[in-house]
């Protein structure tokens, strides 16, 4: 029997739990900021836009921590590189809570930047080195709902604690990832891939031989990933902040709608990264993407509490169903050598050429009148079609072998092979 068409074994199953947990609390870390913007601000005598900074140097240092753990982990092993990673970003978000004024937390929130950016990389390249080639769709949706899980839980920590344990207490409760350092430890192994490859890779090219020779690969791998995070971050960072300023509701309204829309990622990140198995990463990508367009009315400019988190839940399933592919597509595009640095820094540097989303939104929305709604429209617009416009020209790496370390092994799949 081909080893792709065997069950799951019990230590790939864990690596995949261990993968969607370390995002999910990475992401849960992240979000709890959103909430309590409005309370930062008054505590710290400042503005939301002052203290929207924070998103952005958090976004900022990302590529920071991609590098550096990704560098770790293509040279000692996923595995040590996601457990030192994920100790560190729960530390310094306790830390958060003890900030005595904006400036230090804005400068612990560019710290878990660098936290935060090593371990989506490390964490996809130890799953999908581990995992059957067959299952790499359905792994992508779930690693990708990673996301908005951490962002539920987020919703549903404001919406029950909030109240009780204030913004510091918010982020006293980002000491749970450190937990997952023990599961990791306990019952967690080394990838395959990386340990098969790994005397291959000590003898080849390093990391800057590597990249030269893919500066094209790499170029539009950034260009993509700035799209995508623009998405990503400007139909939800502030969304929470929309909901409270410009509409007025209350805690758990907010929080009622802001679990409703992450319900409708983890739906959609399921269903295109299946989807993509079938019809091609590219191909999935573009049509979640532009299913955005016609959802923009509801969600933006709807009035009632049930309209907007009807149109929350279709805008996130446009939106994580784009993202569900991502994960899986670019550790199929990435050189085997560098597959925990490339994805990962990729990602992080769309990330930083997006990082100044929640400022400029929030300037937009001001300079308006605070019409938070045109400014989280037009950005949504503008990316779904670029993000659709970049995938459809770039090149299928559907099933590639991430044991192979050369690059003959490494084909683009022709366009109608995807």
């Amino acid at each position: 029997m081909n080893d792709d068409n065997k069950p799951w074994t019990s230590v790939q199953k864990k690596t995949v739990a261990a993968a969607f947990l370390g995002w999910a609390l990475d992401a849960f870390d992240f979000f709890l900021m959103v909430f309590v913007l409005k309370d930062i601000a008054q505590e710290f005598h400042s503005s939301i836009t002052e203290v929207s900074i924070a998103i952005t140097l958090t976004l900022a240092a990302r590529p920071v921590g991609a590098f550096v753990f990704g560098r770790i982990a293509d040279r000692y092993g996923r595995r040590p590189a996601l457990m030192i990673d994920i100790a560190l970003f729960a530390v310094l978000d306790v830390a958060t809570a003890f900030a005595p004024n904006l400036a230090v937390l804005l400068v612990l929130r560019a710290l878990f930047g660098i936290a935060m950016g090593g371990e989506w990389g490390v964490g996809a390249a130890l799953a999908f080195e581990t995992i059957p080639a067959r299952s790499r769709g359905l792994v992508s949706g779930l690693l990708q709902a990673g996301y908005p899980t951490g962002y539920l839980l987020a919703a549903l920590t404001f919406g029950t604690a909030y109240a009780y344990i204030g913004w510091r207490g918010m982020f006293i409760v980002g000491a749970l990832p450190a937990l997952l350092v023990w599961y990791i430890r306990s019952h967690v192994g080394e990838s395959p891939a990386w340990q098969q490859t790994s005397r291959t890779r000590a003898a080849g090219p390093g990391f800057v031989q590597t990249l030269t020779a893919h500066w094209k690969l790499a170029l539009y791998a950034i260009v993509l990933m700035t799209a995508f995070n623009f998405f990503s971050h400007g139909t939800q960072d502030l969304y929470p902040t929309f909901l409270r300023e410009q509409h007025h509701f209350d805690v758990h309204t907010v929080s009622l709608i802001t679990i409703t829309l992450n319900v409708g990622a983890i739906v959609g990140g399921l269903m295109f990264g299946a989807l993509s198995e079938r019809i091609g990463r590219r191909r999935a990508i573009a049509i979640a993407a532009l299913i955005a367009l016609p959802v923009l009315p509801l969600w933006a400019y709807s009035t009632t509490p049930l309209w907007l988190a009807a149109g929350a839940f279709l805008m996130q399933i446009s939106v994580q169903g784009a993202w569900g592919v991502i994960p899986a597509h670019l550790n199929e595009m990435a050189p085997a050598t560098i597959r925990a640095t490339f994805p990962g820094l990729v990602y992080q540097l769309g990330n930083l050429l997006a990082s100044g989303n929640a400022t400029i939104q929030s300037a937009i929305a001001h300079g308006r009148g605070g019409d938070y709604a045109y400014a989280l429209a037009i950005v949504a617009a503008i990316v779904a079609v670029v993000i659709a416009v970049l995938i459809l020209t770039g090149s299928e790496w559907r099933g590639v072998d991430m044991a192979a370390v050369q690059d003959g092994a490494r084909t683009p799949r022709p366009a109608a092979a995807s």
